[in-house]
C-alpha cells in the first residue's frame, strides 16, 4: 500500500489559503488539542479503549475527529448504480476522511467482484493517500438483516471476506427466516454467532490486523431482535461493536419525491411473520431520521447500555442511488450478468431525474471518529473504543465531551470511556461545541438549538435477554443555545449517587421534536415520526453521541 498523507485539513504543509471554513475550523481544533503538525503523525498506532482502573478518575489523550461512512455501495453491488470512482470523488467532494465499500454479498459478488474492487481500492489508495478507503461486505445475517463487516488493509482483506461470505451468509446458504417458506430459527441464530466468531479468531491469529462489524438499519424489517443483538455482542464483543443509529436512505420522504407514503430511512414496512413480535408498531418509523432504537430515550440502545457496557452507534449513506440524480443504470452486453461478471455496467447519463433515496457519502450522515493519529487502524481503534458521535445535515463543525472529576485537573475521561469515582463525588461533564461555519449542501447555515443529557442507571446483565427498555433512563437536563456561535464550553454539574451509571448527549435544530416515544416525562422535546411523504430531511437534524461511563465505588 503506497504512504499515506495526512488530510488537506490537518497538513502543515497547506496554507490556511487553500482550506475552506469547515478545514479551517477542523484545523483550529486540531490545534486547540495539540495534536497539530508532527503530534498528529501518520500511521497506524490504536487507541485503547479506555479500561476500568482501580484508582479513581480516568485521563484519555486529545482527540481529532476523523469524518466517514461505513456504508457505501457502487458497482460492486447487484442493486447499486455508481462506479467506484464516482462515490470517492463524492466522498472527497463532501469533506469524508474514511469510508468504507460495504457491498452486498451474492455469488457474483464473492466469485468475481471483490477480486475487482479490491483492484480498484488499492489503485485509489495509491492515487489519493488522503483519503482512507476500506473494503468491507453488507452481510445477510443469518436469522435476520444485514451489517457492515470490513477489515483494516493487508494481503487477507479480500480472502477474509469472501471466505466469511461463502461460509457465512444468510442469504448464499438460505439460513434467513422465512426461506422457502419454512424457518430454522435456532439453526440460523447459532451460525449467525459462529459468523462472528469466526472473524474474531481470524483477527486474534493475525491473518488479518482487525475487523469489524456494525449492525445495519436495525428496526427496518424488525426482524433483528433484541437477543440476537445481545448474542452478537456477546459473542465477540471486540468485533461486533455496535448498529447504525439512523440508517442511509434519507432523502426517501422529500415531500413530492418518492410518494405519500415514504418514510426516511425507506423504513416503510409493517410487522410481517418474520419480524420480532415484542416490538411495537411504532418501532417500524424513523424518529427525525433516527432509528426507534436510538431515538427512544430508553428504549432499546438504552437497555444495552444499562448492562454496563458498551454498543457504538454510527450514521452513513447506504448510497446506491442519490436523490435527484439523473445517471441510470448500463445496459448488459448479450450473455452477461451479475452473477458471471460480478459487476454491474457502468451507468449512463440520461440528463433526467431518476429514482433514488439516498445522499452521497458525507452529503447529508457523517459518523466522527476520534484518534490521535491518522491512519486504519487509529480509525478502527476509535470505533472499538466508542470514541464516536455522530450528526445530520452538517449540524456541527466539532463537538468534544470530557467527564471529569471536580477534584480532578486532568482531562477526565471522553466517550467510549468510563470515569470510576466515589458515591456521592461531584463530577463535571464539559461540552464543547463548535458551530457550523459554513452553508450545508443544500445551501443552509446550520443551527444547533439545543443540548440534551441523557443518564441511565447501569444494573448489569438482565435476565430478559428479550428486554428493550431501560426504564431509570431519561432526559436530566435540556440548555437552550440558540444563537451561540463559534465555539463555546458547556458545563454541566452531575453527582455520582449511590449506582454506576451513564450518560449521553443528543441535540438538534430544534424545527421538530415533541415528548419522546416513552412519554414527556422520560423525554420531553425527543424527535418525532414526520408525516408519510413529508420528511424533509433538511429541516429535522440531530447530533447524537454515545456514552461515557461512571463506575461508582463506596470507597
Amino acid at each position: 500500500m503506497t504512504e499515506q498523507q495526512l488530510p488537506s485539513w490537518a497538513d502543515p504543509s497547506v496554507s490556511p489559503a487553500e482550506l475552506d471554513p469547515q478545514g479551517l475550523s477542523r484545523r483550529g481544533l486540531l490545534r486547540r488539542a495539540g495534536l497539530f503538525g508532527a503530534a498528529f503523525a501518520l500511521g497506524g498506532a490504536t487507541v485503547p479503549a479506555a479500561a476500568a482502573e482501580q484508582r479513581l478518575g480516568g485521563h484519555d489523550p486529545h482527540l481529532a475527529y476523523l469524518v466517514g461512512d461505513h456504508h457505501v455501495h457502487s458497482v460492486y453491488s447487484h442493486d447499486a448504480k455508481y462506479t467506484f470512482s464516482q462515490q470517492a470523488r463524492a466522498a472527497a467532494k463532501y469533506g469524508l476522511d474514511w469510508m468504507v465499500f460495504n457491498e452486498h454479498s451474492n455469488f457474483g459478488h464473492a466469485n468475481y467482484g471483490a477480486k475487482l474492487e479490491h483492484a480498484e481500492i488499492v489503485k485509489a489508495r495509491a492515487e489519493n493517500p488522503r483519503q482512507l478507503i476500506f473494503q468491507g461486505l453488507e452481510w445477510y445475517i443469518p436469522a435476520a438483516e444485514h451489517c457492515t463487516v470490513f477489515a483494516a488493509p493487508g494481503p487477507h482483506e479480500t480472502d477474509l471476506l469472501t471466505q466469511f461470505e461463502l461460509a457465512y451468509d444468510g442469504k448464499l446458504l438460505g439460513y434467513t427466516e422465512g426461506s422457502g417458506g419454512a424457518t430454522d430459527t435456532a439453526r440460523n441464530e447459532a451460525h449467525a454467532v459462529k459468523a462472528i466468531k469466526w472473524l474474531a479468531e481470524q483477527r486474534r491469529s493475525g491473518y488479518v490486523d482487525d475487523v469489524l462489524v456494525l449492525a445495519n438499519h436495525p428496526l427496518r424489517l424488525g426482524i433483528d431482535s433484541p437477543h440476537e443483538m445481545r448474542n452478537w455482542r456477546d459473542a465477540a464483543p471486540e468485533i461486533m461493536i455496535g448498529m447504525e443509529g439512523a440508517p442511509g436512505a434519507q432523502g426517501a420522504a422529500i415531500p413530492g419525491w418518492r410518494g405519500a407514503t415514504s418514510i426516511r430511512g425507506e423504513y416503510e414496512n409493517k410487522p410481517t411473520a418474520q419480524s420480532w413480535a415484542g416490538y411495537p408498531a411504532d418501532a417500524y418509523l424513523t424518529y427525525g431520521g433516527f432509528d426507534w432504537a436510538t431515538a427512544t430515550v430508553g428504549g432499546l440502545w438504552d437497555a444495552l447500555l444499562a448492562e454496563g457496557r458498551l454498543f457504538t452507534i454510527t450514521t452513513n449513506s447506504d448510497n446506491h442511488r442519490t436523490v435527484f440524480d439523473t445517471w441510470k443504470n448500463g445496459d448488459w452486453p448479450a450473455g452477461q450478468n451479475f452473477d458471471n461478471t460480478g459487476k454491474l455496467p457502468d451507468p449512463v447519463n440520461t440528463d433526467v431525474a431518476q429514482p433514488g433515496s439516498d445522499f452521497w457519502p458525507g452529503e447529508f450522515s457523517r459518523t466522527h471518529v476520534g484518534v490521535t493519529r491518522y491512519g486504519y487502524r487509529a480509525v478502527m481503534a476509535g470505533l472499538r473504543a466508542g470514541r464516536v458521535w455522530l450528526d445530520h445535515g452538517h449540524l456541527l463543525d466539532g463537538l468534544d465531551v470530557r467527564l471529569k472529576r471536580d477534584c480532578d485537573a486532568g482531562r477526565g475521561v471522553t466517550l467510549g470511556g468510563r470515569l470510576r469515582v466515589r458515591k456521592g463525588e461531584r463530577i463535571s461533564l464539559y461540552v464543547t461545541v463548535t458551530t457550523a461555519s459554513r452553508p450545508n449542501p443544500q445551501g443552509v447555515l446550520p443551527e444547533l438549538a439545543h443540548v440534551d443529557v441523557i443518564r441511565g442507571a447501569v444494573r448489569g446483565p438482565v435476565t430478559d435477554r428479550d428486554s428493550w427498555r431501560a426504564p431509570d433512563t431519561k432526559v436530566v437536563r435540556t440548555m437552550d443555545v440558540s444563537g451561540r456561535k463559534g465555539t463555546y464550553t458547556l458545563r454541566i454539574p452531575l453527582t455520582a449517587g449511590d449506582e454506576s451509571f451513564y450518560v449521553r448527549l443528543r441535540g438538534s435544530d430544534g424545527n421538530r421534536h415533541g415528548a419522546g416515544y416513552l412519554g414527556a416525562s422520560v423525554d420531553p422535546n425527543g424527535p418525532i415520526p414526520h408525516p408519510p411523504g413529508d420528511g424533509d430531511p433538511w429541516a429535522d437534524t440531530w447530533f447524537y453521541s454515545n456514552p461515557i461511563f461512571v463506575d461508582v465505588t463506596g470507597a
